[in-house]
């Protein structure tokens, strides 16, 4: 959703850290462009016009003339003005469900995605904080809407409020409230209707359903897509029914991303999550410092290694972390690491939580890395026997002939995995050896180990001196861990070719 407002940023951003000193001139014409990109993204004009003055204030004041690089500190100031935009000044924390029953009220237009969102959350709080949530649906207006969430929470394994026919809206949230009080439930969720558009008759029913319930949380689902209309829809929501915290949905389409810039400045309120597809995991809490970095092409490492921590098993990564030390790597070793990879979102998924992905996501498409690619290899490690994953420097030409015809595919995309794999494993024999204790144990360590600290914690772990020398002893100029000097692809990556 940021990608042009990031590109745009990016351009802006570089020209101004080519330079060694700034003249109070460059920074007014960086920021000219800056405030263009803002509005085309679709940030209100009050919030662009704010955001452009503060970021003035304090890059034409005594910091920046001071600093070494003053291009970098002009994009420090304006990613933490960024995150000041994004964030408010009071931090929104979790959700305050902490006495049973604890009442969740969804609100919002019709077709926004509250059904879905109501499931996602639930899921949410029943896997990550072991809570025993009811879901109600309050829609009598729309066809199958109660049908909907009861399939939704039969997937999710999350309980439904039983579907009576005929009741009203406020006589559901009642029978819903007295349920989950009976049944020992910590958290009950009641969607209500929507409407196309807000009118009298909605707002009066949903006042109605609040008072009965008296909710912890109200939350208002919006759609990223609708723009600034988004926000006018937060403020009507907010004066008369009074919004706890917005989620923000189909924040991964194509939309301008200005509506996440705007709403928490127009309407004082938190963006609590982000909905980011249709599956009932495709969920995060919306983290404006992250989002923030995003948006200046830092990525989002954080998020990368809270995706690893959720989808690798600890002993699984003790195991790995193991062999690698000792230089071990084979091609059992690879299918786990390409699975893994798949698992959290593919490459796609995972460039876009990488520093500076934008820039290589043309060279990526140039090179025909994408999930296609991925399958294509668990194919033809598939296709081998145990003993050749285990020692594939026994493939000679008739075993490889054999494999790459198992797979269906050509013996050189088989060579190209080969390489990958001697490479990997020279790497990671580098990185077992490097730094205090190794660079790939203290990594390692951070991610899984016993006790280990939370992702921010163990990159604030890894020790600079050991990422700059794994960065040159793969290969990489100066540049980012991992990513190899010329086209900028990890060397892991470099034995890909062009599409077929």
């Amino acid at each position: 959703m940021f990608e042009n407002l990031s590109d745009r940023l990016g351009s802006v951003f570089d020209r101004l850290t080519k330079q060694g000193a700034l003249s109070e001139d460059d920074v007014k014409t960086a920021l000219r462009e800056v405030r263009v990109a803002l509005l085309e993204a679709d940030v209100s004009l009050p919030v662009a016009r704010d955001f452009i003055k503060a970021v003035q204030e304090k890059a034409t004041g005594q910091a920046v003339t001071k600093s070494v690089t003053p291009g970098q500190q002009v994009v420090k100031i304006v990613h933490d003005e960024l995150k000041h935009v994004l964030s408010g000044d009071e931090d929104p924390g979790k959700l305050k469900i902490d006495n049973a029953p604890a009442p969740i009220l969804m609100v919002g237009l019709q077709g926004g995605g509250k059904t879905t969102t109501t499931a996602k959350i639930a899921k949410r709080l029943k896997e990550r904080e072991g809570k025993k949530v009811l879901m109600a649906s309050l829609d009598v207006n729309r066809p199958a809407a109660m049908e909907q969430l009861q399939i939704l929470g039969a997937q999710i394994g999350v309980d439904t409020l039983p579907i009576v026919k005929g009741e009203n809206p406020v006589a559901i949230a009642k029978r819903a409230k007295t349920q989950a009080s009976l049944g020992g439930y910590d958290v009950y969720i009641l969607d209500t209707a929507g409407r196309l558009s807000i009118d009298e008759e909605l707002m009066a029913q949903v006042e109605a359903v609040r008072d009965v319930a008296n909710p912890r949380e109200t939350l208002l689902v919006v759609d990223g897509l609708t723009g600034q209309d988004a926000v006018h829809t937060a403020v009507n929501f907010d004066e008369r029914i009074g919004i706890t915290g917005v989620v923000l949905t189909r924040m991964d389409g194509d939309g301008r991303g200005g509506a996440a810039l705007s709403m928490r400045a127009v309407t004082g309120k938190p963006i609590r999550f982000v909905g980011l597809g249709e599956k009932m995991d495709a969920l995060e809490t919306f983290e404006p410092d992250r989002i923030a970095g995003r948006i200046l092409g830092m990525g989002d490492i954080v998020a990368l290694v809270e995706k690893a921590q959720q989808t690798l098993e600890v002993e699984q990564a003790e195991r790995m972390m193991k062999r690698f030390q000792k230089g071990q790597f084979n091609m059992n070793d690879l299918k786990m690491q390409l699975e893994q990879m798949m698992k959290m979102g593919g490459m796609e998924g995972m460039m876009a939580m990488m520093p500076g992905a934008a820039k290589m996501q043309k060279q990526m498409d140039g090179a025909g890395i994408d999930d296609k690619m991925l399958r294509h290899q668990i194919a033809l490690i598939n296709s081998m026997t145990k003993k050749e994953r285990a020692n594939p420097q026994i493939l000679q030409a008739s075993r490889k002939k054999r494999i790459a015809k198992g797979a269906g595919m050509e013996v050189s995309e088989l060579n190209k995995l080969l390489k990958m794999q001697r490479q990997m494993s020279d790497m990671m024999k580098k990185m077992g050896k490097m730094g205090k204790g190794g660079m790939l144990k203290q990594a390692m360590k951070g991610m899984f180990g016993k006790g280990g600290g939370s992702p921010e914690e163990m990159m604030g772990q890894m020790d600079p001196k050991a990422l700059e020398q794994a960065a040159k002893a793969m290969g990489a100029k100066g540049g980012m861990p991992g990513m190899g000097g010329g086209m900028g692809l990890p060397p892991g990556l470099s034995g890909f070719g062009k599409k077929k």
